[in-house]
């Protein structure tokens, strides 16, 4: 939950980011040809910022990306508190490079650190869950979710009050911390886990039998069964690269509808929720966007912890209704139909919903029926497929919001 609250709290606060940025490096104003000095005003018919809140998102999800495209193949040899507290310092960097940033690019790089600490973290997390039984997976949903809700809510909250948003920043400091504290002083381990050293070649989950005897990705298997092969376990060599790829097709079917449903959302909150503002309502345009991203992150919350009461395997359902939501509101945002923020403020809802449940649900299912030996890797490959969703969104949203800043 802490580490994920580090990285919420810049999307969340991607408008101010950028407002803070653009009011600090305005320059004067232009005199006229009459002597007199006017201001540039926008002329488009939104309220825009120059640079779109897509920017930070994309600062935001790149070394994500890369993190997860890449470490699945390698992170096994790094162990799981040395990868903590690269978390760690990464989160308190992050915090401090964008409260003390003086501009848009400063400010970049410091979601840059947050998001190498989020990218990092949620893979290791959902790696380190088939170590605990099935139950730890509702948790981290839970947790996650929690995380969305709380870093929008305390930011909200803070600014607010009438606090900066530096020193609110300055104030969730404490949020790195809680997670080194929680990880190595809280969290119980089983006896034979290797915190300080990687996994030594006879750990079942790091094992693979020869390619004659290769068993398919998805298949039925109880946690307490153990297989012929996991006994011979000295006799079989880790996963190749091989392996891996033929894993990840075998991902395919999770990680396409899990990436469809985060491009729709994030295509949202990042492309139109900062065009939807309503003038005639008492909240200021930076007030309504951080409440539609609080909003958004209670409905991820609720739908993530949902998984203890039911389970929906038909993910691709959930990317077909995130889409409309997109459709709906890009209609929303051109031809300006909706009456007040309200009728946003339970779409945005709606759309958390959807986002949660095919996230927490992806990952059940891809416990539940992955190989046991196999899942430790199943878990940190299928994340791609959020943030490939994510960075896809962020590069749609681009062109999308100069077209209609343009109008």
């Amino acid at each position: 939950t802490f580490l994920q609250i580090s990285d919420t709290k810049y999307v969340n606060a991607a408008h101010d980011i950028l407002q803070k940025q653009e009011s600090q490096n305005t320059t004067t104003p232009t005199p006229a040809p009459n002597g007199t000095s006017i201001e540039i005003s926008n002329s488009s018919r939104y309220d825009c910022n120059a640079v779109s809140t897509a920017a930070v998102l994309l600062a935001d999800i790149l070394p994500t990306l890369l993190i997860k495209f890449t470490a699945p193949f390698y992170i096994h040899k790094v162990p799981y508190g040395f990868r903590v507290l690269v978390c760690f310092f990464t989160a308190v960097v992050s915090f401090l490079m964008v409260s003390f940033s003086s501009t848009i690019l400063m400010s970049i790089f410091g979601v840059v650190f947050a998001s190498i600490s989020s990218g990092l973290g949620e893979l290791s997390f959902l790696s380190l869950s088939v170590f605990f039984s099935r139950d730890v997976l509702s948790g981290w949903g839970s947790g996650t979710g929690a995380a969305g809700v709380a870093g929008a809510s305390l930011y909200s909250a803070f600014t607010q009050a009438g606090l900066t948003p530096q020193v609110t920043l300055w104030i969730m400091l404490v949020v790195p911390v809680i997670l080194a504290v929680s990880y190595f002083f809280l969290l119980v381990f089983p006896s034979s886990f290797p915190q300080w050293r990687r996994h030594e070649d006879g750990h079942s989950t790091s094992r693979v039998v020869n390619s004659q005897e290769r068993r398919p990705l998805i298949e039925e298997e109880d946690d307490t069964e153990t297989t012929q092969e996991e006994q011979e376990d000295k006799h079989i060599r880790p996963l190749s690269f091989t392996d891996k790829i033929y894993i990840m097709k075998g991902l395919l079917k999770f990680i396409i509808p899990l990436g469809v449903v985060y491009f729709a959302e994030y295509f949202i909150n990042q492309g139109l929720l900062e065009l939807l503002y309503f003038s005639d309502s008492h909240l200021s345009h930076a007030e309504q966007y951080r409440w539609y991203q609080t909003l958004y992150q209670i409905g991820v919350f609720a739908s993530r912890t949902s998984l203890v009461c039911f389970k929906i395997r038909k993910i691709f359902l959930m990317s077909l209704l995130q889409c409309l939501n997109a459709v709906l509101l890009g209609f929303a945002v051109y031809y300006q139909f909706l009456p007040n923020p309200w009728v946003v403020f339970v779409t945005v809802l709606y759309e958390g919903l959807l986002g949660g449940a095919a996230y927490v649900n992806t990952f059940y299912f891809i416990r539940e029926e992955t190989a046991k030996r196999k899942r430790e890797f199943a878990m940190a490959a299928a994340s791609i497929g959020d943030s490939l969703g994510i960075a896809l969104s962020a590069a749609a949203a681009f062109p999308v919001y100069r077209y209609f800043c343009s109008l």
